[in-house]
């Protein structure tokens, strides 16, 4: 078991052979905990309204460039459709935080997934009340995806301020979900302006206390029409050399994370395909990961779900990511998920 020290030494390390050792021990955890299946979740943006001013997101209600858009039932149903074709066992449900996503509209889609489907329901809409959690809960939500991304409360506080009158404590909100019965997935970014080694190899072991069944970490990726893309807002200057938001740190993280959390389903991300569109999601996939999210965002939505720019996505059709991507994970001598793929506790 890794300490949060062990784990600061890893963040530090750059020495080639010493993190193939790395690279090697990830992967076998991630074989003896989850084994080689590559579940896919089919990801639907659902909308790109956002009430939050977030200073790192190109979703930020601030952003006055971006065209925004709100889905509607019958093409939310579409993608499901889409989903259930292609053999995924999940469908995740993305959006900004926002309230113009009404609470019974969305619980009634829940519903029509779990009675005219098998697959499983994974909601990330940001910080909603209680009170919506607990119906979408009710409706039939399996999972709820809420990112924390980043344990340093100072830096946290810059670029994710509060909202609605109501103190933002992501920490405790995964709790409640946790409380309420869902699966609970949350994350970090890597190498966001400020971030120290130390408070990343904080997160880490925050993924542990918190005993995630899900976690994603990816690249912080700069937005121009953002306070940070604009050099706007500054952070905290961290101790010694900042953390890079390199593709390699990346790694390390998704490789310390697997062995930190093994039980954990834990996807290569489209941030980090970004960064390399070669072979990143296959890196990723061999140094701990395991879920692959295909994007079925229809084509004229996709591009204005612009979290950060330039994402590996855009041009891909659905059809011909799912092809490719069939192909790729068989290449390596893994097998597509079957099944809606929830975390297995006491794997061995």
């Amino acid at each position: 078991m890794l300490t949060e020290s062990q784990i600061l030494v890893w963040l530090r390390e750059n020495e080639l052979a010493r993190l193939e050792e790395l690279w090697i021990l990830a992967d076998a955890v991630r074989r003896a905990h989850v084994g080689d299946e590559v579940h896919l979740r089919g990801l639907v943006e659902i909308s790109n309204h956002c009430i939050r001013q977030c200073g790192y997101c190109g979703l930020r209600s601030g952003n006055r460039t971006l065209g925004r858009y709100r889905m509607t039932e019958a093409e939310v149903m579409d993608c499901v459709a889409e989903a259930l074709r292609f053999g995924y066992g999940t469908v995740v449900m993305q959006s900004g935080e926002d309230y113009g996503i009404q609470t019974e509209w969305l619980a009634n889609i829940i519903r029509r997934i779990k009675t005219e489907t098998p697959l499983a329901v994974t909601l990330s809409l940001g910080e909603r009340p209680i009170e919506d959690l607990r119906a979408w809960r009710e409706a039939g939500a399996d999972r709820y995806l809420l990112r924390f991304e980043t344990s340093n409360r100072e830096l946290y506080r810059l670029i994710h301020p509060d909202a609605r009158g109501q103190v933002s404590d992501r920490v405790a909100l995964l709790r409640q979900l946790r409380a309420l019965g869902y699966e609970t997935g949350s994350g970090v970014m890597i190498g966001i302006p400020g971030q120290t080694y130390a408070s990343l190899a904080h997160d880490i072991d925050m993924f542990r206390t918190l005993d995630l069944d899900m976690i994603g970490v990816g690249p912080y990726i700069e937005h121009p029409e953002t306070p940070l893309g604009r050099g706007e807002w500054r952070c905290p200057d961290p101790e010694g050399e900042p953390v890079p938001n390199t593709e390699l740190m990346t790694y390390k993280v998704v490789a310390l994370t697997r062995i930190v959390c093994p039980e954990a389903n834990i996807p290569s991300t489209t941030a980090l395909a970004t960064l390399n569109r070669v072979q990143g999601r296959e890196l990723g996939l061999a140094r701990g990961a395991n879920v692959i999210m295909p994007n079925l965002t229809p084509p004229q939505y996709r591009s204005q779900y612009e979290i950060y720019p330039a994402k590996a996505c855009i041009q891909e059709t659905s059809r011909a990511f799912h092809t490719d991507m069939l192909a790729r994970i068989r290449a390596m001598g893994r097998e597509p998920g079957r099944g809606p793929g929830g975390r297995i506790h006491g794997s061995k």
